[in-house]
Order: C-alpha cells, then sequence, then structure tokens
C-alpha cells in the first residue's frame, strides 16, 4: 500500500544555506515519526514544504498517491495535512470555541453550524471544554499549546505535523500532551513530531529521524536512534568516544 505522505528527493536553499539537499521520505498510514536535529537543520522548512507554506526547488510532495508539489496551503489542508506552530498564535480576542470553529469550517469547507458540535467534542477530548468561553488570549502555555492542537485537528486531518509543541512545558504538562497525542494516534491519524524534548517522541513514535546539514543521517528504532555515536556527536555535541 503507498504511504500516506511522501517526499521525493525534495532540495531547498536560501541562498548558501542548503537545508534540504535530496531529502526522501515516506509516512506509512497510522504512523508516528518523530524527527530531531539541531537548531537550523532544517525542520521547520522541511514542515513548511508539507504544508504548503514553502515551495521546494527540486522533488515532490506526494500525498495518498497524488502530486501535491504545486497545491496550495488551503487545498492540502482540505485534502487532509494540518499542522501546528512551535509558537501558538490564536485569535486572541476570540473565545477558544470560535478559534476551533474557524479552523473547522474553513478546514472541511463547511458552514459554521455543521460543525458546532464536532468542535465542542473535540474542546472535550483536548481538555478545553470548561475554557470554551474564555478569551484565548487569557489563556496558559498548556492551554494555547492544547488550542494549538485542537485548531489542526479541528479540520479533519489524516496526516498531522506537530512543531515541537512540548517544548516549555513542565513535567506534568508533557506527560499530558503525549497522552493526548497518542490519543490522536489511536484514531487513525498519522503523525509526523518535531520535538527537543526527545524523551516525549520516545514515548510516542514509531520511528525517529535525525535532520543534520540537509539530510537525514540516521533513523530507525527511536531508542536505537538516540544511542547512537553518530546522534551523540551530531545532535548533542558530545565526542563519539567520549
Amino acid at each position: 500500500m503507498a504511504p500516506i505522505l511522501a517526499l521525493d528527493g525534495i532540495s531547498k536553499r536560501f541562498g548558501a544555506v542548503v537545508v534540504a539537499d535530496g531529502i526522501d521520505l515516506t509516512l506509512a498510514d497510522g504512523e508516528a515519526l518523530g524527527i530531531i536535529g539541531p537548531n537550523g537543520a532544517g525542520k521547520t522548512t522541511l514542515f513548511g514544504m508539507i504544508a504548503g507554506t514553502v515551495r521546494p526547488d527540486k522533488g515532490r510532495v506526494l500525498f495518498a498517491g497524488d502530486d501535491i508539489t504545486k497545491a496550495s496551503p488551503e487545498r492540502r489542508c482540505r485534502k487532509g495535512i494540518a499542522r501546528s506552530f512551535q509558537i501558538p498564535h490564536p485569535f486572541s480576542g476570540m473565545t477558544v470555541f470560535e478559534n476551533v470553529v474557524v479552523a473547522a469550517a474553513f478546514g472541511r469547507g463547511q458552514s459554521e453550524a455543521a460543525v458546532y458540535d464536532d468542535c465542542a467534542a473535540l474542546l472535550e477530548r483536548c481538555g478545553l471544554a470548561d475554557k470554551a468561553n474564555r478569551r484565548a488570549g487569557a489563556l496558559t502555555l498548556l492551554d494555547r499549546k492544547r488550542l494549538e492542537l485542537a485548531r489542526a485537528l479541528a479540520t479533519g486531518p489524516r496526516v498531522l505535523l506537530l512543531d515541537e509543541v512540548a517544548g516549555g512545558l513542565t513535567e506534568h504538562e508533557c506527560a499530558a500532551l503525549v497522552t493526548l497525542v497518542k490519543d490522536v494516534r489511536a484514531g487513525g491519524v498519522s503523525v509526523i513530531w518535531i520535538e527537543h524534548v526527545v524523551h516525549a517522541l520516545i514515548a510516542t513514535v514509531d520511528r525517529l529521524l535525525v535532520l543534520h546539514g540537509g539530510k537525514f543521517i540516521a533513523g530507525g528504532d527511536p531508542h536505537a536512534v538516540i544511542k547512537s555515536p553518530q546522534v551523540a556527536e551530531i545532535y548533542m555535541g558530545i565526542e563519539a568516544d567520549a
């Protein structure tokens, strides 16, 4: 069976800086994939090329077998690709419920009234039901991250891109977030998660990739990858023979 998402020879550079150098990637339907790498490795740019906000210089983006390389972000969203952002930017003057309704109506191409029930259920699932009428700008960091995830899920994705959603959270908050992501995946959504909080990834994903210098330099079982001397030296700055 064809992967739900594939990158075929994706390359991107900004001037002399190469952020993607012939990258190949496949995501199986129902898989959870983690990506780590040092700051500036190109992880967020990679998400931009999947979501359509960044155009690759070369290569193709395939979704469910269809070439979507030239598709707009809006079209990709409605086909089933959703993403969260490292720094949540909700519509701060709107309520939590209104934020999710806007995402659902836009992402699914339906009227606001048609998505009300689904949005209420989604807020319950994401632990935000008791804050539905609160202005989004007044939320704590954890709840803003929950809202960021709820807005992405409201579009009805088949693939969810998570960009450092655990950053800045306490250990307890991180554990709650991991539980939520596992629940999302159990609902049939494939996940690619970029994260510096490595223990959250290891607790969640099936496979881990390491991005460095515009290429994936390691990949496979999360526990084996994170113990690799090459990863320790390149990603963590520890000499391999230390």
